[in-house]
């Protein structure tokens, strides 16, 4: 009568054991249930039962590892896209910049052969000739600034001069 009870027990400690997630093994299921290893394995219902449970938590655990790694191929899958998109991305903007690069070469080389020999000295010549021309002119305009403040200063004392004869003029009583 104490196998169907101990087998009972069996039974109880392999279900806490799924509950709990620990490992079900020919050592934890006896030790949960207090019972000897012997006992386990004289009674072919009890080992039966061990057995399929550790067959059912090795599949269990294979299924949990499959899904597992299903989801971080799933997690890598999709980093590898996103990577590739940015890559594609990438390239397009690299081609894009190498033919703003060319068309920009282009016109400096259009720049350069426009500008014979001849046409440089002919602008350099003229360039010369306008920075005398500015010297030449800033020096004519200081002129004339110092001659508009002379005359200024001439007309101020004209005016003075003016003023004072009116003053006699208008009094002639006064001494001069």
């Amino acid at each position: 009568m104490e196998a169907p009870f101990t087998g009972g027990r069996i039974h109880e400690s392999i279900g806490r054991l799924r509950r709990e997630k620990a490992q079900v093994t020919v050592a934890a299921v006896p030790r949960r249930a207090d019972v000897s290893r012997t006992f386990l394995y004289d009674n072919p219902e009890v080992r039966a039962a061990v057995t399929t449970a550790m067959a059912e938590a090795g599949e269990r655990r294979t299924q949990t590892l499959a899904e597992q790694d299903s989801e971080r191929e799933a997690a890598w899958r999709e980093r590898a896209l996103n990577a590739e998109d940015a890559l594609e991305a990438a390239h397009a903007e690299i081609l894009t910049q190498r033919a703003r690069i060319r068309e920009l070469l282009c016109q400096f080389r259009d720049l350069e052969v426009e500008w014979t020999e001849e046409a440089i000295l002919r602008i350099t010549t003229e360039n010369t000739t306008f920075k005398q021309r500015v010297r030449q002119l800033t020096a004519d305009d200081r002129t004339f600034d110092e001659r508009l403040e002379a005359a200024r200063s001439n007309l101020r004392f004209q005016d003075r001069g003016v003023a004072d004869l009116e003053g006699r003029i208008a009094d002639p009583g006064s001494t001069m």
